[in-house]
């Protein structure tokens, strides 16, 4: 089956193929490094293996319990932030109808996400839309003690026992966590939830394709087995025993490591179809929590066209030369709306009648792309043939590759996330948690 095409004709004013090929030693070094798994955060590298060693029993186990879910809820929670929730966010998004919940017509369960946010209103109102709908909870966090989902879970679960007892609410609760340890292990285990374990060598932003991501895709419906199959394809396209022209992890992140060396500081993930919305987000957490390190790594941003063209698309193409956009173009749509003849024609729009939907927006997107370019933007082009799970599962390794190995071009550990524990530090001791007094000493002279 046809896999990602990587084109990257529309860099070659900024970066020339020898500029790009200069860097081909240095990309399939980190890359063998990653598959060795001698780099920094080596142990955190379970997941560049995971299609083709997933256990088809882990899998049944998860299509399993997704069709009894089906049986007895009309509404999951997946309570989880980062990437305990954005990955099954993204592709659960990307594949659902766009008015399922205006529609009210869906076979499936809705999936709604709890978690990721502190929202005194977000969990009001979304136990409001609970107390109406026959749920569960699938709750996702390797310790549980990680403030904005251990509160959402706390308050949901306390919602769930009220309205089903505690006893049955226990039957309701999926825990998604540590295979031994933590928190959330132990009140699965006292409590008598059923549980899945997120890998040990596995960080949170490079889980979509463990249970983490994979429950909440099957409880929505879609088809895990074709989004494992789409990865396994890519991870076995994108080994360094490839050649480093036909392997589109790595030219992917030596085209942006050149770009970044050069200047382009910025790169703005674009895409054409508002179903890739949170799949942009996955994008941006993935690549900036990886890269954002020692002052090094580069800005990473999204936009949704051709929405943003009337609005981020004017500094894109007139404003400061540090961006670059990596265009995320779908070949084909599943659906088809053809322009109708008008006979007044006052908006003028008859000489598209006639035309699909899908062929105005790829004009719009050729357009762009061109006059971006002509603007000084550097574009690189990722296309894949369809939005279905298979290329979704490539899509999603492909990424995860390409950021492992441009970290280590990069000179950091693309497998650690130290920065994030800094706002924890000053939350905990603003809101007076025993053990951080010294720090809420600190801070409450700081702000006096």
């Amino acid at each position: 089956m046809e896999q990602l095409k990587l084109n990257l004709d529309q860099i070659k004013a900024f970066v020339t193929e020898s500029e790009l090929l200069d860097l081909q030693e240095e990309t399939i070094k980190c890359l063998k490094i990653l598959e060795d798994r001698t780099g920094e955060g080596n142990d955190f590298t379970g997941w560049q293996d995971l299609p083709s060693t997933i256990a088809p029993e882990l899998i049944e186990d998860i299509n399993s319990t997704a069709r009894s879910m089906h049986e007895s809820m009309d509404a999951v929670v997946v309570i989880g932030i980062g990437g305990s929730y954005l990955g099954a966010r993204a592709i659960i998004s990307a594949l659902s109808h766009q008015f399922m919940a205006q529609a009210g017509d869906h076979k499936d369960p809705l999936i709604l996400f709890a978690g990721h946010n502190i929202g005194e209103d977000y969990i009001y109102e979304l136990l409001e839309v609970l107390d109406k709908k026959e749920y569960g909870i699938v709750v996702i966090s390797k310790s549980g003690t990680t403030t904005e989902p251990a509160l959402a879970f706390r308050i949901i679960k306390n919602h769930l026992e009220a309205k089903y007892g505690k006893e049955n609410a226990a039957g309701r609760i999926i825990a998604i966590t540590d295979k031994q340890k933590g928190a959330l292990r132990t009140l699965a285990d006292r409590s008598g939830y059923k549980t899945f374990v997120i890998p040990d060598d596995t960080g949170g932003r490079f889980s979509a394709l463990t249970p983490v991501g994979l429950l909440p895709v099957a409880a929505a419906g879609f088809n895990i087995n074709e989004l494992i199959r789409g990865a396994l394809a890519m991870e076995n396209a994108t080994y360094s025993s490839i050649p480093f022209k036909e392997n589109p992890a790595t030219l992917y992140a030596a085209a942006r490591n050149s770009l970044y060396r050069k200047g382009w500081k910025i790169e703005i993930l674009a895409n054409y179809d508002s179903r890739m919305v949170y799949f942009s987000e996955w994008w941006k957490q993935l690549f900036a929590e990886s890269e954002g390190k020692n002052l090094k790594g580069i800005f990473l941003a999204s936009v949704t066209y051709t929405t943003d063209l009337h609005s981020m698309g004017q500094y894109i193409q007139e404003g400061e030369r540090s961006v670059f956009e990596t265009v995320l173009s779908i070949a084909s749509q599943s659906k088809q709306v053809l322009v109708p003849v008008d006979q007044e024609d006052l908006d003028e729009l008859n000489y598209l009648s006639g035309k699909s939907i899908n062929h105005v927006n790829k004009m719009a997107e050729l357009g762009t792309l061109l006059a971006h370019v002509d603007g000084g933007v550097p574009n690189i082009h990722l296309e894949i043939p369809a939005l279905n799970e298979y290329y979704l599962g490539a899509l999603i390794y492909f990424f995860e590759k390409a950021c492992a190995i441009s970290g280590y071009m990069l000179g950091i550990n693309p497998f650690n996330q130290p920065g994030v524990e800094a706002y924890k530090k000053n939350m905990f001791a603003l809101l007076e948690k025993p053990g951080f007094e010294e720090e809420t000493r600190k801070l409450k002279d700081r702000l006096s």
